[in-house]
């Protein structure tokens, strides 16, 4: 495997790399986030008028890219500036909208151009980490479906213009076979959502889905069908989050270390103290560790040892990640937890990421099941 990248992703990197530096420092950032929508219109044409979110969907769905490394060179300079505007939900469900053939290809067109606001309303109040867990329910009604249910934590959720929605028409609620996905207006009769910030400084939202009417059109793929677009759509999800995380570990890194050759007690530079150099290497080991990782999960992205490479990558980011975040507010002090330092904040997003599609327990469960599963 090639671990170096083409010229186009280096190029994207680069430019990805200096509008996040140049239009995104941590002031504007705070300035964003305390807006009613908590994300920037402005800076979502920007950025779509650079074209990273083509870079985010294949050529057959109207993008460039689409491929892991692609998504793993947009997230992690999003990461260094922990950037809020919704590329993940856009993501997430592009790639299940993708999955559904030349019948959306308008809208991800839209999407693509920042014009149309997409989200995934998949996860609900009961399913954890469980991508099967689906109790929404979508019954025939002649021509169309009706759905019923409740979607929690949807990211985006409560500025997207359409929802993905996922429902089941057969089976059990834990059942693989019998999941449907809808493609739903945001404002249809008898949908609801309540929007929030996350504690990090994002936004989601729940969904009631009462009676909701779609027409046939709205099905997206075969019915009973949609657990593969999901788990491709998580999976992507996954990799992208972390990616952005060790955005995030990078700058965190970078400012503790700055701070330790800079800041002094007793008349010297704490830098020069063997006990945090020893910290500071540790942590420098670790995101190295964490970059092999998301190599490895980026390249096997669209292989059959996908979920083995993502959950591998996801479960160091946990461990990892929070160790790193950890140190850097403790080797910090004080000033670490101050509004002002940006510091904290980076910490505060590199830990939530461990929550987002299967903490460090899930993951490392998961890797050990599918570990008997290949030496049976």
């Amino acid at each position: 495997m090639d671990f170096n990248h083409t010229e186009e992703r280096q190029m994207l990197a680069d430019m990805a790399g200096r509008f996040v530096r140049e239009q995104y420092a941590i002031e504007k950032r705070h300035e964003i986030v305390a807006t009613d929508e908590g994300w920037s219109r402005e800076m979502w044409a920007q950025m779509a008028e650079l074209g990273l979110i083509g870079a985010l969907f294949p050529e057959d769905a109207g993008g460039f890219g689409g491929k892991g490394f692609d998504i793993a060179v947009i997230f992690e300079e999003l990461g260094k500036g922990l950037v809020v505007e919704p590329f993940l939900p856009t993501l997430m469900a592009g790639t299940v909208l993708a999955s559904g053939g030349d019948s959306f290809g308008g809208i991800i067109e839209r999407v693509i151009a920042g014009e149309t606001l997409i989200a995934l309303a998949h996860g609900e109040p009961g399913s954890r980490y469980d991508i099967a867990h689906v109790e929404t329910t979508a019954a025939q009604d002649g021509d169309g479906w009706v759905l019923n249910g409740n979607k929690a934590v949807v990211m985006g959720g409560d500025s997207a213009d359409h929802l993905v929605v996922s429902a089941r028409t057969s089976g059990d609620a834990a059942d693989t076979d019998g999941i449907s996905l809808f493609l739903v207006y945001a404002n249809a009769d008898g949908l609801t959502r309540r929007g929030y910030g996350t504690v990090d400084g994002y936004r989601a939202a729940e969904i009631t889905l009462d009676a909701v009417k779609v027409g046939s059109d709205a099905l997206i793929g075969e019915a009973g069908q949609g657990y593969d677009a999901l788990a491709k759509a998580t999976a992507a999800g996954t990799l992208a989050v972390s990616a952005e995380a060790l955005g995030a570990i990078d700058v965190a890194i970078d400012m503790t270390l700055e701070y330790l050759k800079t800041r002094k007690q007793f008349g010297v530079v704490i830098g020069k103290f063997q006990a945090l150099q020893h910290r500071m290497a540790d942590m420098m080991t670790e995101r190295e560790m964490i970059r092999s990782n998301i190599v490895n999960a980026a390249g096997h992205l669209e292989g059959e040892e996908r979920d083995w490479h993502v959950s591998a990558a996801k479960q160091l980011i946990g461990r990892s990640g929070r160790m790193i975040a950890e140190e850097a507010i403790q080797m910090h002090g004080g000033i670490a937890m101050t509004w002002e330092y940006a510091v904290g904040h980076y910490s505060k997003r590199i830990v939530m990421i461990d929550h987002l599609f299967g903490d460090v327990d899930h993951h490392t469960e998961r890797l050990i099941e599918m570990g008997r599963a290949k030496a049976a």
